[in-house]
């Protein structure tokens, strides 16, 4: 069920904010175009980081407050965020929560200054849950439930993770929200460079981008614009290389630009 249907009687604009672990930092830098070219955005859906960064731009957190954020983590920043729990995941979540709960005010979904909403997976049907309403927190987390990295959370008696496991770009999401054009951010339209020779950890790091970027592509093929920020070589876990994340979320969103002028 929808948090609100965008009700305009202009053309509005939903935002579909892909997965991506760190390379979902240069979702900072797309909205830094969005809004130097005031592109308006009427709706956001996101899966996983998608949801962290579009869920603190939902709540009316500015754009250079969240680049501050981003850029200010370091490790140990990082490694205080991590509370080890052996069952069902590395990390349990609890301080990871805490710390949305803290930039985001424990607010609820209702009260964002744009309508949101969180992709999760139901780890037992495989299926996409949109989370667009009740406590912000609680739905960010689910939605970044990494299976064996984070453990799954609990919700309306669902078991759930990722969202990227089954919406990694919620496209369709935001449009059943009321958005006429959507602009997707999709973190993994590029493959890696080629290598000549791959170690074991490699290919399974490849075969998984694999995956990746065809979920992704079929999840955004029905966007009317799409942002790709060439991100594909950035680690999981390179939170710390925030700024060049970031500036390469400009240079995509800048280049498709002439799209976006012509649709909104």
């Amino acid at each position: 069920m929808s948090n609100g249907t965008v009700h305009s009687s202009k053309r509005t604009v939903g935002l579909a904010l892909g997965s991506g672990s760190a390379k979902g930092l240069s979702i900072i830098g797309v909205l830094k175009i969005l809004e130097r070219e005031r592109i308006p955005i009427d709706a956001i859906a996101g899966s996983s980081i998608g949801a962290v960064i579009g869920g603190l731009y939902a709540t009316g957190m500015r754009v250079d407050e969240i680049e501050t954020l981003a850029t200010a983590a370091d490790w140990k920043l990082l490694f205080s965020l991590l509370d080890p729990h052996i069952r069902q995941g590395l990390i349990r979540g609890d301080k990871v929560k805490r710390f949305l709960d803290e930039r985001i005010g424990g607010g609820l979904i209702e009260e964002c200054r744009l309508p949101f909403a969180a992709v999760a997976t139901d780890l037992r049907t495989g299926e996409a849950v949109v989370l667009d309403r009740g406590p912000m927190a609680a739905a960010i987390r689910a939605s970044i439930s990494v299976p064996l990295v984070f453990r799954p959370v609990r919700i309306g008696g669902r078991l759930l993770a990722d969202g990227g496991l089954s919406s990694p770009v919620p496209v369709e999401t935001v449009r059943r929200m009321g958005s006429d054009t959507v602009i997707a951010v999709n973190l993994n339209h590029h493959h890696p460079g080629e290598e000549e020779d791959f170690r074991l950890p490699d290919i399974a790091d490849r075969s998984l981008n694999i995956l990746r970027h065809h979920l992704a592509s079929m999840d955004a093929r029905t966007a009317d614009v799409m942002i790709a920020p060439r991100v594909a070589g950035a680690r999981w876990h390179r939170f710390t290389r925030a700024h060049e994340l970031i500036e390469e979320g400009e240079r995509a969103a800048t280049a498709a630009l002439p799209e976006l002028r012509k649709l909104v």
